[in-house]
């Protein structure tokens, strides 16, 4: 019988890339089911040869730079390491916060498995256009793991950063590369990064549901600058471009798309406090 501790302990104690994408059981998803084990905040993932991560990353190419098929596989690499990272981090929530609510457990394990493909679709196309996914790659997710585990409650912070920012900028990130990549003529490129935006949707959604619910605010803007920790503001929570029918699509109130929408990029200052 497959055990939910042991699957995620495999996703982040894996070497290789398939150990990491190697989708969870079904059984584990069974709405009756219950797994009972002691939390677990596990350290930065195991990683073999060609995954390692160090700090910083060098700058992506500039969109005009996308008629190089080098410029595509590079972003497509960062693309790729930034869902295994994500695959990485809800294992990690997961095994570190084993008494949240069943049905919450259930819809970030589901999350996790479409991550992974996510992930085996941009290292298909860049296997496609020829290039390779070796490191060091960036640990621009991980390096904020200890921000959210040292929150007053781990889960709610998780919920803010991961799903209400990292995801939410990703629905104007998305967007953008996609129609970059479809004016270069790499429709395939732009298909995939497509369907990782309408998956986001849905993960920004499933964020906001639950922070809700697990902070009883009425307000999802309240409920947000009550519990992201910093230095996730709000104006973390968008890209260059800022798109507005992806975020009412997922949910977001016109009070909470309108922040963003206007909010300044710049951190808060160190001494402010949520």
């Amino acid at each position: 019988m497959a055990n939910l501790e042991t699957y995620l302990l495999s996703v982040l104690e894996a070497e290789t890339l398939a150990g990491k994408l190697e989708r969870p059981p079904a059984e584990l998803l069974k709405s009756d089911r219950t797994d009972t084990y002691q939390p677990l905040w596990h350290p930065k993932p195991v990683r073999g040869e060609g995954l390692e991560m160090a700090s910083g990353a060098a700058r992506l190419p500039k969109l005009h730079q996308l008629e190089s098929v080098e410029a595509r596989i590079s972003c497509l690499a960062r693309f790729a390491h930034h869902e295994l990272q994500a695959v990485e981090l809800f294992a990690w929530i997961l095994l570190g916060l084993p008494d949240m609510p069943r049905q919450l457990q259930r819809a970030l394990l589901v999350t996790l498995s479409e991550e992974q493909l996510h992930c085996e679709l941009y290292l298909e196309r860049i296997k496609e256009l020829g290039g390779s996914f070796d490191g060091p790659h960036s640990d621009y997710f991980w390096k904020h793991a200890e921000v959210i585990r040292s929150a007053a409650n781990p889960l709610t912070a998780f919920l803010s950063v991961m799903g209400m920012t990292l995801e939410q900028a990703n629905l104007d990130f998305t967007l953008m590369y996609r129609d970059a990549f479809e004016n270069v003529g790499d429709s395939e490129s732009a298909r995939i990064i497509q369907r990782v935006h309408d998956d986001e949707i849905r993960h920004v959604r499933l964020a906001r549901r639950w922070l809700l619910e697990q902070t009883g605010h009425s307000s999802d803007l309240n409920a947000f600058e009550a519990e992201a920790p910093f230095p996730f503001t709000l104006g973390r929570a968008k890209g260059r471009r800022f798109h507005t029918e992806p975020r009412y699509a997922a949910g977001l109130s016109t009070e909470f798309v309108d922040a963003v929408k206007y909010a300044r990029k710049k951190p808060k200052p160190a001494t402010q406090t949520n």
